[in-house]
């Protein structure tokens, strides 16, 4: 049996570096598991989840020309797959609407392009802008004393 990228095997623990654990594999190969490969959170010591001798499942990720076998401790586990696409009723519904509950990116209500010219919307976009940055100086002023606050 030769050894092929994807295919899962039983090995066993014969040495433990800061970067990784070895693993021997049937046939007398050898082949690493990185660090990042051993469990799915974050492994600071690899002592904590392996030791020397331990018999585990790998999964062959790579095997270079050199010879050189990576193997992946967490990669074999069989966990049920993921989908790309989250299925219809976990989609959050995109509403086109900002927090102010204006449209957004020039389109009415019912989803048609709006006749708000560049200008319209300058205006406007200044005139919010200002009406945000008074009310946060005001807010702001009034708690750090600023220039119409009382000293006693």
């Amino acid at each position: 049996m030769s050894i092929e990228v994807g295919s899962k095997l039983q090995g066993k623990v014969t040495g433990i570096t800061n970067f990784g654990a070895f693993v021997e594999l049937p046939e007398g190969s050898t082949g690493l598991v990185h660090i990042s490969e051993v469990a799915d959170n974050y492994v600071k010591d690899i002592n904590d989840h392996l030791k020397v001798g331990d018999m585990v499942e790998v999964k062959v990720i790579n095997v270079e020309k050199d010879g050189k076998i990576g193997l992946s401790i967490k990669k074999a586990k069989d966990r049920p797959e993921r989908s790309e696409r989250p299925e219809r009723g976990d989609r959050k519904e995109f509403r086109g609407h900002s927090n102010s509950g204006r449209p957004r990116h020039g389109r009415t209500n019912d989803n048609r392009p709006s006749k708000e010219n560049f200008e319209s919307k300058m205006a406007r976009f200044l005139k919010d802008s200002e009406d945000r940055l008074s009310s946060l100086k005001r807010h702001t002023e009034s708690k750090r004393g600023g220039r119409g606050a009382r000293r006693g």
